[in-house]
């Protein structure tokens, strides 16, 4: 482990604990949802937040962008959505007889993508081959994304009519999914204070451009990663699949789907994230810890009979992370 990359951790930590001052601005409480949002930056992967309408997940979203060189776009989604309304289209010219791309708002630095489980099918799938692929093929032209390009979509987990739930498959292609809570009463005082106050309401400076952000995305690739938290990641990924095999065989009934190696990689690439976070140029095994919900939540498919016991995923991940043996 180098000096160079312990001095650039150092460096890096103290940037966005700026960006994270710069957001508080803005946001009141939600910390632990800001800083997740921050590990999907780093990490380079897609960020879902899930929450009753009202939480600031459209507000962090839209603050961080401020706080970030970078364009952003805002998809506010519907049942009546086509493809094109997401990715682009091509547009014909009857005068000249050619056609023209014009292209839709995916092509950006920073996407919101606000209540996607109010799109149909084929909305969701074009947006989620973008997240997946970063690029888009309209007609026989096709357009790499701009980098960095992250999707930070929410969704409302209470609303059922006029809504398309993600299909677990699709839910594989976002890195975290975040639940989000209600603020402490304290909090509550202060967001009325600062939003319904007499000033002007408070906004976020600009503070990090791309290029800090791509550069800072290098140096987490280059965190160190003992072979023994390498196996203990998978360790707990192999634990959704077999629980009998990882010694929690109560769970066995609970699960009707283990998470893939997609989690794996998940895993340790949101454990760096979190070290560089924590201004450390390795990972720990609680770095895994730290964010194993997030990563897997969305990936563990419970059963009908964790269902009628009341038992959530969130169970059945907290359950494996106190049996399975830590390095």
């Amino acid at each position: 482990m180098s000096d160079r990359l312990t001095e650039d951790v150092s460096k890096l930590q103290g940037q966005f604990s700026t960006l994270k001052v710069e957001v508080g601005k803005v946001l009141v409480g939600q910390d632990e949802m800001l800083h997740r949002l921050l590990l999907g930056l780093l990490a380079g992967g897609h960020v879902l937040l899930e929450g009753v309408p009202g939480l600031a997940k459209t507000l962090v979203i839209r603050t961080l962008a401020d706080a970030l060189e970078g364009t952003f776009s805002r998809i506010q989604f519907t049942p009546d959505m086509l493809p094109g309304d997401v990715v682009g289209t091509q547009i014909y010219n009857p005068r000249e007889g050619t056609y023209s791309v014009k292209k839709g708002p995916v092509f950006g630095n920073f996407i919101l993508a606000d209540e996607i489980n109010r799109a149909p099918a084929k909305v969701q799938a074009a947006l989620l081959e973008a997240m997946q692929e970063r690029q888009v093929t309209l007609g026989d032209q096709t357009f790499k994304l701009n980098e960095p390009f992250l999707v930070l979509a929410t969704q409302n987990p209470i609303e059922q009519e006029g809504t398309y739930p993600l299909p677990e498959a699709q839910l594989d292609r976002f890195m975290l999914k975040v639940k989000v809570g209600y603020p402490t009463r304290e909090d509550e005082v202060k967001i009325i204070d600062r939003m319904a106050g007499s000033g002007s309401e408070p906004h976020a400076s600009k503070v990090m451009t791309c290029d800090e952000i791509l550069a800072a995305r290098e140096v987490v690739r280059h965190v160190f990663v003992d072979d023994k938290v390498k196996r203990y990641a998978v360790d707990l990924v192999a634990a959704t699949r077999d629980p009998k095999a990882s010694g929690v065989a109560a769970l066995a009934p609970l699960i009707d789907n283990g998470a893939s190696p997609r989690a794996s990689i998940a895993l340790v690439k949101v454990a760096k994230a979190q070290a560089l976070l924590s201004g450390r140029a390795y990972i720990s095994p609680h770095d895994v810890k730290t964010i194993a919900h997030d990563v897997l939540r969305h990936r563990v498919l419970v059963s009908y009979e964790a269902e009628a016991q009341g038992k959530t995923t969130d169970h059945v991940i907290a359950q494996i992370l106190e049996n399975v043996p830590v390095p």
